[in-house]
């Protein structure tokens, strides 16, 4: 199995972005100042990438070396560009089925998606580029190796995706318990996308506004809701049952 890779220094990771590398999660040590710290923060904002301050002690496990405070993770995988897969899945001539993960958390719940959605025939998966899940050897392992095959896409904001899809004639839906429809209601025949929300909160409200339709599953019993890899098994094989 392929493990990501471990950049750690301030010169180091402020390289590593300018030469283009793959990087899934930056780490910094809250507090840190500096010239050259501010040039590393000043390059996050404008490319855009994924980073959390913490304190040093959570550097300090993830590298034994002198981290100066800053450690980058790269991704063991290729990202794909959602303009590109999605031309050509219609290309390809099936119908596509795509999955938009809105900033969810658990790397064992992406994981275990990840590989629900291989076994499902998943076209890609579209995530957010900050507030998701790493991208690490963690997920590989719980996805079963289906990161290796299954496209994931990075974006900017997950509603950016959703216009994307929208613009492209594939219809969205929100997973959300803020409907009456069932997905017993909704139709996974033609092509679509399947918004899932993060553990806690959900999907954003200004996601599950702009979706073309809402369904939730109907739950029996007292508990109010489902973990969320669960959740998105049953929604990808009602597709699956439903085209079929």
């Amino acid at each position: 199995m392929e493990k990501e890779t471990t950049i750690f220094g301030i010169r180091a990771v402020i390289e590593a972005i300018k030469s283009g590398e793959n990087i899934d999660k930056i780490f910094l040590q809250k507090g840190l100042r500096g010239e050259l710290f501010s040039e590393l923060e000043q390059l996050l904002k404008k490319e855009r990438l994924n980073s959390s301050y913490v304190p040093i002690e959570k550097l300090n496990r993830l590298s034994k070396k002198n981290h100066q405070g800053v450690v980058a993770q790269i991704a063991p995988i290729t990202f794909h560009n959602i303009e590109d897969l999605v031309m050509s899945v219609t290309e390809s001539g099936k119908t596509p089925l795509f999955l938009l993960l809105d900033q969810l958390s658990d790397v064992r719940n992406f994981g275990a998606i990840v590989r629900t959605a291989e076994c499902t025939g998943v076209s890609g998966i579209i995530i957010q580029k900050k507030g998701g899940a790493p991208v690490n050897g963690d997920a590989i392992k719980t996805s079963a190796g289906a990161l290796f095959k299954m496209p994931i896409c990075k974006v900017d904001h997950i509603k950016d995706a959703v216009f994307y899809m929208q613009a492209s004639g594939i219809k969205v839906i929100a997973a959300t318990e803020k409907t009456d429809n069932t997905i017993y209601d909704v139709s996974f025949k033609e092509p679509c996308a399947i918004i899932m929300g993060s553990e806690g909160k959900g999907i954003n409200p200004s996601v599950i506004k702009v979706a073309d339709e809402k369904a939730k599953l109907p739950l029996l019993g007292e508990i109010e809701s489902l973990n969320v890899s669960v959740a998105c098994g049953a929604f990808l094989y009602e597709a699956v049952r439903q085209r079929l």
